[in-house]
């Protein structure tokens, strides 16, 4: 979140009343247009905007960040006043990643403003590229929920005399589940083609066309797509209305 405030504070005073519905901020950063001793060491009194200011912070749980090389932030064009520092950086507190910026004072470039910046680490993430999936309304489908069927009924449930006993037969039914579902699934690679719509008549009129290159079975594969996507899309839109009106 980034603020310029005038002398007035007015960008304060709508951030504290606007504070409710702001969340999850990491950084605020900005020309507060507050001098204060406590970042300008060259002034030597307190402000009476500083209290407000910390407030909101508080609000925010963000913390003054302090800079790695101590400069002015805003250099005047003239000979008579003392550069300030007016540029303040507030970071989330408790964070070992994000504790301290820098200010490039040879970046202010036709401004009269040093830039601020703070590194934030980007983590290694594993993406998953690949998945078992069954094709919905295909035979594979079919045989896993009627296996699974087969597994369920077979639980004897009169052997459940203690906890041990029923975690015993959990983990049966757990281990059934997870060879009924790889003997029926198929590994495939995850790209941004991916279609979560896609089902087995897609697959039907499609390897249709591809053997005879009729017009016509070209007409009805992109029928399918059609009702498909029209259906599975009408679903979605749905379930998201009746998650709406249950919460």
């Amino acid at each position: 979140m980034q603020r310029h405030s005038d002398s007035s504070q007015l960008a304060l005073k709508c951030l504290k009343d606007t504070e409710a519905n702001i969340n999850n901020i990491i950084i605020m950063i900005g020309n507060f247009n507050i001098r204060d001793n406590l970042w300008d060491f060259n002034y030597p009194y307190h402000s009476i905007h500083r209290i407000l200011l910390f407030d909101i912070a508080d609000l925010f749980r963000l913390g003054l960040s302090e800079p790695t090389n101590y400069c002015p932030t805003r250099y005047l064009n003239n000979n008579y006043n003392l550069n300030l520092v007016i540029d303040l950086m507030f970071l989330k507190l408790g964070s070992e990643e994000l504790d301290c910026h820098f200010i490039h004072s040879e970046w202010c470039l036709i401004s009269d403003h040093a830039l601020l910046t703070v590194t934030i680490p980007i983590f290694n993430e594993h993406v998953q590229t690949r998945k078992h999936m069954i094709v919905k309304d295909s035979n594979k489908e079919n045989n896993f929920i009627t296996e699974l069927i087969v597994a369920i009924r077979g639980i004897d449930t009169n052997d459940i005399l203690d906890i041990d006993s029923l975690e015993n037969i959990v983990q049966s039914l757990t281990h059934d589940t997870k060879r009924i579902w790889a003997k029926n699934s198929k590994i495939i690679n995850i790209t941004k083609y991916s279609k979560s719509w896609w089902n087995a008549n897609c697959n039907r009129d499609l390897e249709k066309y591809r053997l005879s290159r009729y017009i016509e079975d070209w007409k009805q594969y992109k029928k399918t797509v059609k009702n498909t996507k029209y259906l599975f899309f009408n679903q979605k839109i749905q379930e998201i209305t009746n998650k709406g009106h249950s919460s």
